[in-house]
């Protein structure tokens, strides 16, 4: 908590506690004032005298609404301009975090401490600028002044605080343990929601309905179950107080009385003794409030703090080298390149040795975990190699900053992501001056000119989250236009032809080949059509290239291509 504090302005920090005080100092001379009017008023019925405290009491009122409305608003302002911040922080942290950050924590986790995690901080942040701050100043001032008014009738709190702390300590055992697992059942409740959503369509075409309903309510069931537990403690805590201020109000008035009777103390100074316990009880309510809740939000600081502190696994050197774009003249070379996926005994990717220049097509097949797609995420360095080297236009891809490595790369990941806007929002996402002329012929390259004009709104039609409005082969040849409109030296397409069908398939990868001769392309494919054309063909097998070399040098002597070959051809197309 103390580091995520440090964010707080301290200009408004010391505002808000500038007016608590003032508004505490004025709550405390109320009762005084009270006790005047009653011993020096209207016990001798001197009326100037009550209205005149009746208009300091006013005032003083008024002051203590002033400053109230003062502290709640700086109070406010500091606890929502840190959770901005610490989304703001979360998010950029998490957008330049490496692919392990994510399988580490999961999309849904990381949803979770940027919403929920970050709730609970502002709330508390907003308690202690209020309450945390009022509660002791209060505590001291209503107990010295409780003591002025009469000492014997102090006593009475060395019984009652200890009451009190017993029941809050009890309160706090049972409570924060329970706090704490709450988080974690929150992050279990979007998992799941987050999954039956993503997955509606596979959820209904396996009839699995009943089965992720069920699968929700268990987790959503657990998680209210301990929300009901946990806050049936928390509410024990006002029935207790309420029973502690009513006994300790009992006990006042029955030891006050008899000091009345004995002439050792005046009516109205019991009136004030009697408020100032009240606010000694209510500041111990709200000290208890704030212990019961800064553990559930030193819980969500530790979760944000994880994240916020996560090493970043692939970093830029302190000194980068400059790339620049070499058009005809680019340049991709991998030399004796290893990797191995964090905790893997095993290596991903061994040996992988290969070389390509502007105008030649790389194709990777394989089988299903054979590295293909972990080859093409370490050359715009989603993945750092183990050992061995990548070069870009002669350049060492690990001496060069990211940001610069990437404007180098039009990159299609195996599945394509379309943003919510509109199709010339998400081409634009490729470069952002794209001129529309551009636009178009990259969607003509892609083989998607003809849909888009045939929509009614052109370039400005709507796309949906994640492009749910379009066919799968849609969505991959927008994606695929969406990287060509970059000026790259190296294009990759990680088995992003898998929902085209073959004639578009070869018409695209044509297109590709006429129109692309300034830039290397790199395509990871499953279907031997898509990579027989290609200049180079690395044939993978458990991360090692086990064949390199044209289609038909690879079909006449390499037995893992053949086997790939006969299982998805018939004899007879071989020879067409």
């Amino acid at each position: 908590m103390i580091k995520i504090w440090k964010k707080i302005s301290m200009t408004s920090a010391i505002m808000a506690v500038v007016f608590m005080v003032v508004q505490v100092i004025s709550d405390l001379y109320l009762p005084t004032l009270t006790s005047n009017i009653i011993d020096k008023g209207v016990a001798v019925g001197d009326i100037d005298y009550i209205w005149q405290t009746g208009i300091y009491m006013i005032s003083f009122s008024l002051i203590s609404i002033v400053a109230a409305v003062g502290n709640t608003y700086f109070a406010t302002r500091e606890s929502q301009k840190l959770g901005k911040e610490l989304r703001t922080d979360i998010y950029h942290k998490v957008e330049g975090a490496s692919v392990r950050t994510f399988d580490k924590y999961g999309t849904a986790s990381l949803i979770t401490r940027t919403t929920n995690d970050v709730n609970q901080i502002q709330l508390v942040t907003q308690m202690f600028l209020r309450m945390m701050i009022n509660a002791p100043i209060t505590l001291i001032g209503a107990s010295f002044l409780a003591y002025r008014k009469d000492p014997q009738l102090t006593k009475i709190f060395l019984v009652v605080i200890p009451v009190i702390l017993v029941a809050i300590g009890g309160i706090m055992y049972f409570a924060v343990p329970l706090f704490k697992s709450m988080q974690k059942k929150t992050d279990r409740l979007n998992l799941v929601f987050r999954e039956g959503l993503t997955g509606v369509r596979v959820i209904r075409a396996f009839n699995k309905t009943n089965y992720e309903e069920n699968r929700f309510d268990e987790a959503n069931k657990d998680y209210s179950q301990t929300a009901v537990k946990v806050n049936t403690i928390v509410a024990l805590m006002m029935p207790l107080m309420t029973l502690i201020m009513s006994g300790t109000n009992i006990a006042i008035t029955w030891f006050g009385g008899h000091y009345i009777a004995d002439m050792t103390l005046e009516v109205g100074n019991l009136i004030a003794f009697m408020t100032y316990a009240m606010q000694i009880l209510i500041s111990f309510l709200m000290l208890s409030m704030i212990f019961v809740m800064v553990p559930r939000a030193q819980a969500s600081a530790d979760r944000i703090n994880e994240v916020l502190e996560e090493s970043d696994e692939i970093t830029d050197v302190q000194r980068p080298a400059a790339i620049t774009h070499q058009g005809t003249q680019a340049s991709l070379n991998f030399e004796q390149v290893d990797y191995r996926f964090p905790g893997a005994e095993k290596l991903a990717l061994e040996k992988v040795d290969f070389s390509a220049t502007s105008g030649q097509t790389v194709a990777i097949i394989g089988g299903t975990g054979s590295g293909k797609t972990t080859l093409v995420n370490l050359l715009p360095r989603l993945y750092d190699v183990e050992s061995g080297e990548i070069t870009l236009n002669g350049q060492d891809i690990s001496q060069v900053t990211q940001h610069d490595l990437r404007e180098m790369i039009g990159f299609v990941p195996q599945k394509a992501v379309l943003f919510s806007g509109t199709i010339r929002e998400n081409m634009c996402y490729g470069r952002s001056q794209a001129a529309e002329e551009e636009i178009w012929r990259a969607l003509e390259i892609a083989q998607a000119k003809d849909f888009v004009e045939g929509l009614a709104d052109g370039l400005d039609s709507r796309v949906e989250q994640n492009g749910g409005n379009f066919s799968g082969g849609q969505r991959q040849r927008l994606a695929i236009a969406r990287a060509l409109i970059k000026e790259a030296d190296v294009y990759v397409f990680d088995d992003s032809f898998s929902a085209l069908d073959f004639k578009t398939d070869a018409n695209l990868r044509k297109a590709l080949k006429t129109s692309m001769t300034e830039s290397i392309l790199v395509i990871v494919a499953q279907r031997v059509s898509t990579v027989m054309d290609a200049d180079m063909i690395l044939v993978l097998d458990e991360g090692k290239v086990v064949g390199q070399g044209r289609h038909e040098d690879l079909l006449a002597s390499n037995p893992t291509y053949q086997e790939i070959v006969h299982s998805q051809l018939r004899e007879e197309d071989l020879h067409e």
